[in-house]
């Protein structure tokens, strides 16, 4: 019988060029593209994994859901163990579990949570360069939390959707969209149905704007009124951007 298998996966996004296979440049290294590897090793025939969202080069995962159908499947409490075993150090399997056959990671997922980390230090700290977006001038954290508070409900994020992408639809519904402080590091945290292209990055680019004193935390209001990509902040760099979880029924 098929089995359909979800599996929760980490990685460092660092050396990867993304998480989905690139059909036009296969011996580009992708998440996706070693994990199916490292699957069909186990397996002994060909994999296709779905992933719940597609991340870019560079950004990383705690919480990435995949799936995957097979004629072959192992006890479900050993595929973590067997993955690892195969799978490079950047890329692990945190859990898998056996989900019923229309299970699909990408069309089920409810919402999903993202974090993004900002060293506001002075000087950079070679530890976290590839982990934490280094800004050396002191932010304006109420500032930042204000303005974030703008973007929260049921929108059109045209404003922050980057040129390439196809979707005809801009409206998304943020659920979370707050700050914390944990030492020097700022985290951005951002919960929602779902997200456009490079919108998180484009959101925090915007929110480092008034952060830095820019513009008000009011012109996060205008920017998202805009609906014009070309209103809003830049985008942020990759590195310092997380999905941590996906959310099911």
């Amino acid at each position: 019988m098929t089995a359909n298998i979800k599996l929760i996966i980490q990685y460092d996004g660092t050396n990867f060029n993304g998480w989905q296979v690139q059909k036009k440049h296969p011996h580009t290294r992708t998440v996706q593209a070693v994990l199916e590897k490292a699957l069909k090793c186990i397996v002994k025939e060909p994999v296709t994994l779905i992933g719940a969202g597609r991340t870019d080069s560079g950004v990383h995962a705690r919480g990435q859901v995949a799936n995957f159908l097979t004629q072959n499947p192992i006890p479900v409490e050993k595929w973590p163990a067997a993955l690892n075993s195969i799978l490079p150090p950047d890329v692990a399997v945190v859990g898998a579990e056996e989900v019923p056959a229309e299970f699909h990671a990408t069309y089920w997922a409810k919402k999903k949570t993202y974090h993004y980390y900002i060293l506001n230090a002075r000087y950079p700290d070679v530890f976290l360069r590839n982990y934490a977006l280094h800004v050396p001038q002191r932010l304006n954290f109420g500032d930042m939390r204000e303005a974030a508070r703008f973007i929260l409900g049921t929108h059109d994020f045209k404003s922050f959707c980057a040129a390439g992408s196809s979707v005809k639809n801009h409206r998304r519904t943020i659920y979370e969209a707050d700050f914390s402080i944990e030492g020097e590091l700022i985290v951005f945290k951002i919960t929602a149905d779902g997200f456009l292209y490079k919108m998180i990055r484009s959101i925090v680019g915007t929110l480092l704007e008034i952060g830095k004193g820019k513009y008000p935390p009011g012109w996060m209001q205008e920017v998202l009124e805009a609906r014009d990509r070309k209103k809003s902040g830049p985008t942020a760099p990759p590195h310092g951007l997380y999905l941590d979880r996906v959310f099911y029924d």
